[in-house]
């Protein structure tokens, strides 16, 4: 299922002020150098967690957001996993990183940046890019080709997954969300 919406599902809308601030010790999203990261701090009424990656004039993008992902699993306890259906799971959210900051490289001009967030029950993740393209599984699948699975792969793993556009700003929000493992 793909959607065009104004806002990701589950969205708040703006933080209050000074409630996404960073840490001591993280680098401000806002303000993070190219490459860097920044954790916020989780929401106290819900458990949601934040990180933020900064592709600004990086090289490697696929293989960093990768990592990205996978530290901020060890952070939230995905990592490492104790079973079978927890260590799928974690696969499955490192996969779908994949996809989504590779797509933005083949078809927008590369990602701006990344977003991953968690709650007890949802991870959220947001790849922000300049194009003005689509992105959808391609029809017929043909699972025996090479190329043109990413989109399909996300749709498969994923409870929901979409993109937002803000009128007026060029580019894009791709997000996915996969359920947490039990």
């Amino acid at each position: 299922m793909s959607t065009t919406r104004p806002c990701s599902p589950g969205d708040r809308g703006p933080e209050p002020s000074g409630a996404s601030g960073a840490s001591e010790g993280d680098v401000p999203a806002d303000d993070a150098p190219a490459g860097a990261a920044a954790a916020v701090p989780a929401d106290p009424s819900g458990g949601r967690q934040v990180r933020r990656l900064s592709f600004d004039d990086v090289s490697g993008v696929v293989p960093l957001a990768r990592d990205f992902a996978r530290q901020a699993l060890y952070a939230w306890g995905w990592l490492p996993a104790a079973t079978a259906d927890r260590r799928a799971a974690a696969e499955d959210v490192l996969l779908v990183v994949s996809e989504l900051v590779t797509n933005a490289c083949l078809h927008a001009e590369g990602p701006d940046r990344m977003e991953i967030t968690c709650d007890n029950k949802v991870i959220h993740i947001e790849v922000s890019d300049r194009g003005s393209g689509q992105p959808a599984p391609r029809t017929p699948h043909r699972a025996g080709r090479p190329g043109g699975h990413g989109m399909f792969i996300v749709q498969r793993l994923c409870l929901d997954w979409g993109v937002v556009r803000v009128p007026g700003v060029a580019g894009k929000k791709v997000w996915a969300e996969l359920g947490a493992p039990a």
